[in-house]
């Protein structure tokens, strides 16, 4: 089964490519890179937006230089699988600010999110007066990341064109 988007050639993945690695790139620049004029870059960018291809430019910001020194992996099972505990679970902590990621997953465990915070007793804050108190959740288990092996936005693009 393959959804991704038949009409991304070369020339468009080139871009993608470039984009991932720096949205700020001017259409000019981002054209030299990729071997194309400046008109016919712009309108494949216009296009893989127009089209939800690129669905955003965002800026990324050193979590260290905020003071978020603490990047916890939190594991959380449910009490019931059902439809009603799985959104009243995602409605909780969907607008948490410290929640980076959120999983629905296969396995013993639930939901697999990413947190950032800046110190223990904040975390600890998190689990008490938010995770615990979600209806339905049976059990809640933390590692914490001691290292940034591997960071990246950036999605691999050659599996579509064989590179």
């Amino acid at each position: 089964m393959t959804d991704h988007d038949p009409s991304l050639d070369t020339a468009s993945l080139r871009i993608l490519d470039a984009l991932q690695q720096d949205a700020e790139l001017s259409n000019a620049a981002l054209a030299e890179r990729v071997n194309l004029s400046a008109s016919p870059c712009w309108r494949r960018v216009a296009d893989m937006r127009e089209r939800g291809v690129i669905r955003k430019s965002v800026v990324l910001v050193d979590p260290v230089k905020l003071g978020l020194l603490v990047n916890v992996f939190v594991h959380v099972t449910l009490e019931k699988q059902d439809k009603a505990s799985l959104k009243m679970f995602t409605d909780a902590i969907r607008h948490r600010p410290e929640v980076m990621e959120c999983y629905l997953m296969t396995g013993t465990e639930d939901f697999m999110l990413r947190v950032v915070v800046e110190d223990l007793p904040r975390y600890q804050e998190l689990v008490m007066n938010v995770l615990t108190q979600i209806p339905g959740v049976a059990n809640i288990r933390s590692s914490f990341a001691l290292d940034q092996v591997k960071y990246t936005t950036a999605l691999p693009t050659g599996h579509l064109d064989g590179r």
